[in-house]
């Protein structure tokens, strides 16, 4: 456990796109993940945030920070060094954690559940409720 003022915290997911499919890869970029403006929102995912990047299809996983990508693309592009462990076709779960000194009862992350081509599945992503998050997520 972290500690804080408040007292000891545990780092929870907050939020992840499931399933995603990599677009592009740019070996020559800095450094990020560029995803769609739209996914990113829906996840609750800012600009510089960091992610965690698990790649299902090679089993790699790598943390990075996030940046925004035309909204309604699909875009998702793996830059610099971290293009080496994933590629265009690869399917990726991207994580976000949040520190909490208190979980709120019936607290679960907020899930998005795109299709193959990066667009949302409507019925698929949980919404924000007053407690936190939706107590009844979908589970792969």
């Amino acid at each position: 456990m972290l500690g804080s003022p408040a007292g000891p915290t545990r780092r929870i997911l907050k939020s992840k796109i499931h399933r995603a499919t990599v677009t592009h890869a740019d070996l020559d970029y800095e450094g990020s993940l560029s995803i769609d403006t739209d996914l990113m929102r829906l996840a609750d995912i800012v600009p510089y945030e960091e992610v965690h990047v698990w790649n299902v299809t090679r089993g790699t996983r790598l943390t990075t920070y996030a940046i925004e990508a035309e909204a309604g693309t699909g875009v998702l592009c793996v830059n610099g060094a971290a293009a080496h462990l994933t590629g265009p076709g690869d399917l990726v779960i991207i994580a976000t954690y949040v520190d909490m000194a208190e979980i709120p009862v019936g607290y679960a992350p907020l899930v998005v559940r795109v299709n193959a081509r990066n667009r949302a599945l409507p019925d698929r992503a949980e919404e924000v409720t007053a407690v936190g998050r939706d107590p009844k997520p979908s589970r792969p």
